[in-house]
């Protein structure tokens, strides 16, 4: 805590914006949400900047790999990249190389990519495969996709290698959401511990009825940290984005590991907008029409008495439900437009919505500081009754290359762009500055909740 007074800091993180809140708006929606979107969670954390070595510091980026990555719950793929016996998928994360393959239709298991003679890489590149087995490329020791090793060449010089000594070496793994996810820690506690709230709240939008769309992986240049943050909080719609709404963002703290912000499409505060300088969006106040063209939807006129909220919600409901496939006459208005996001420590964020049902993943490059690998899925809710189709291989951008050259974004690439495009400055910034940096106790407080759970893996692992 800082020398302020502690009453003090706990009535500062009581603060909120001016106007009607998220719950306000969802309450008075015309197809009401369900009941996990109406909870609020908001814990008070502190208010001490955070050292901007976490971001530029070798030593703290190789602690990061030595207690936190070996250390947590990660998704490294979908169970539709490996719908068969014997398909495997490779997932790399900064020093690690982790293999997930099905053993057969009810197992799924996970090894760490490395053989058990002397140490080489056994599938060189990540992403998916397919073997009924596997094969060392340096002496020829092979493996079953159970993790059981073969008949060695040259038994007679190991007998000391017997009685499955020398198997893949196991890693946790199981699924949720329709995800596989690994922890190489054989101490770990089960995945639920980990998942908190999500298994309840995403049971109303089940993610294992979605299928991938678009799988876009771009190169950031910024630590990985830094590269999430980013889309962690709301507040950065005005400069951005140049945009009027976000301001009544929720910002929900379910626990150590989970965390959620809920904000609005379809609607903006005026009164929110006196906390905040110039005019452009006050004077005068948008109109419904105008907010109905602001969602794209131009050749419609409101009644009196018609929102371009619900108008936008409905229009949404009956294009996407004819193109999908997909009932979705009950959906809320909250699911089919606003953007709901959840964190799960460290790296990944999970969407129930319709028009943005993303998911995400942030991670290392290797072991370089300055820059991070950005994994971005748009999930399309499937069809009644279909089964998965394979997913389309990740689009590949580099540093130089806009999101607008993945072509199957559409208007969603210019949007990534304007959110990783003050990334480099940021972590050019960070190698200048003589401070920290200072979080908002509402608006921030959900990067806050990463660096506090951070400190515990870093500290007690």
């Amino acid at each position: 805590m800082s020398n302020t007074d502690n009453k003090t800091l706990k009535a500062a993180g009581l603060a909120r914006a001016s106007g009607p809140t998220i719950a306000d708006t969802l309450q008075a929606d015309g197809n009401p949400p369900p009941a996990p979107l109406l909870e609020s969670h908001y814990e008070f954390l502190g208010d001490n900047d955070i050292p901007t070595s976490r971001y530029t510091s070798a030593e703290f980026e190789q602690q990061e790999m030595q207690k936190l990555w070996p250390k947590a719950w990660q998704w490294a793929c979908r169970e539709e990249h490996i719908p068969d016996a014997g398909d495997s998928y490779v997932y790399d994360i900064g020093n690690y190389s982790i293999i997930i393959v099905r053993v057969d239709e009810h197992t799924i298991n996970a090894y760490l990519n490395s053989c058990t003679h002397r140490g080489t890489r056994l599938l060189a590149e990540e992403g998916s495969n397919y073997s009924p087995g596997f094969s060392c490329p340096f002496h020829g020791w092979s493996w079953q996709v159970d993790g059981t090793l073969n008949p060695l060449p040259g038994q007679w010089d190991f007998p000391h290698v017997a009685n499955g000594s020398h198997n893949l070496q196991a890693v946790k793994c199981e699924q949720w959401g329709g995800f596989v996810f690994f922890n190489i820690d054989p101490e770990a506690k089960p995945l639920a511990d980990y998942l908190d709230v999500l298994p309840e709240h995403f049971s109303h939008f089940p993610l294992d009825r979605r299928r991938i769309k678009v799988h876009v992986q771009k190169i950031l240049p910024a630590n990985w940290k830094a590269a999430q943050e980013a889309f962690m909080e709301a507040y950065h719609n005005f400069e951005t984005h140049d945009s009027p709404t976000g301001a009544n963002a929720q910002y929900d703290i379910f626990g150590k590991y989970v965390s959620r912000f809920i904000h609005n499409i379809g609607n903006y505060s005026p009164q929110s907008l006196s906390d905040y300088p110039g005019d452009k969006w006050r004077e005068p106040p948008l109109t419904e029409q105008q907010l109905l063209e602001m969602l794209a939807i131009e050749d419609r006129v409101l009644a009196e008495g018609e929102t371009a909220r619900s108008v936008a919600a409905q229009t949404m409901r009956d294009t996407m439900s004819s193109s999908l496939g997909v009932d979705l006459s009950t959906c809320s208005d909250s699911i089919m437009l606003d953007s709901i996001e959840y964190h799960l420590f460290p790296n990944m964020f999970f969407f129930p919505g319709i028009a943005i049902p993303m998911v995400y993943r942030f991670r290392p490059m290797g072991n370089d500081v300055d820059h991070c690998i950005f994994d971005m899925m748009i999930l399309e809710p499937l069809a009644e009754g279909a089964s998965h189709p394979e997913p389309p291989e990740p689009i590949k951008l580099s540093v130089e290359q806009s999101y607008t050259e993945a072509e199957a974004l559409g208007w969603l690439g210019s949007i990534y762009d304007e959110d990783t495009g003050n990334l480099q400055l940021q972590q050019q910034g960070f190698k200048t500055t003589r401070k920290g940096l200072t979080l908002g106790n509402y608006q921030e407080a959900r990067i806050r909740r990463v660096h506090l759970t951070l400190e515990e893996f870093l500290g007690s692992h």
